[in-house]
């Protein structure tokens, strides 16, 4: 028995499991990798704003975590640091929650505020250069992933 219909054409036959609709394959709309970015975008900036939040308290209990600096341009006690990067990760902690929860005002709140961890970091060097360099790098990318989408119409 033929595996085509009887009009010859192979395409709707019914009972087959290998029977394509007329016109191919549907597919379906690939989901839009921009707003895939916001969500990368938040999750990272909630989890470094948790970060930011341990990294301060530990600044401010001035435990023998972080290397203690002798003369440096930008000199500020271990506290003060550690009370800047506890309300940054406090503020970015908030911002990542909102961006998961698609919040409008997230987005540019998000974008300022990696901006500005960013710039902490670089001050924060010499206490811990390779954590340091290592969230600007998160940074680069969260600023990366909110300025490249699109806001979500509706």
């Amino acid at each position: 028995m033929s595996s085509h219909s009887p009009t010859g054409d192979p395409h709707g036959e019914i009972g087959t499991a290998w029977s394509t609709p007329r016109g191919g394959p549907r597919r379906s709309t690939p989901p839009d990798s921009r707003v895939g970015g916001v969500v990368f975008a938040g999750v990272l900036i909630l989890c470094g704003g948790v970060l930011a939040v341990l990294q301060g308290i530990a600044a401010i209990a001035e435990d023998d975590v972080y290397a203690r600096v002798g003369t440096y341009v930008y000199a500020l006690s271990l506290t003060g640091w550690g009370w800047i990067h506890l309300v940054l990760g406090l503020a970015a902690a908030v911002t990542g929650a909102a961006l998961l929860k698609n919040a409008g005002w997230a987005r540019f709140t998000g974008i300022f505020l990696a901006a500005l961890s960013m710039v902490a970091q670089f001050l924060f060097l010499p206490y811990e250069p390779l954590w340091s360099i290592t969230v600007m790098a998160i940074d680069v990318l969260v600023i990366r992933s909110l300025v490249s989408s699109r806001e979500k119409a509706g």
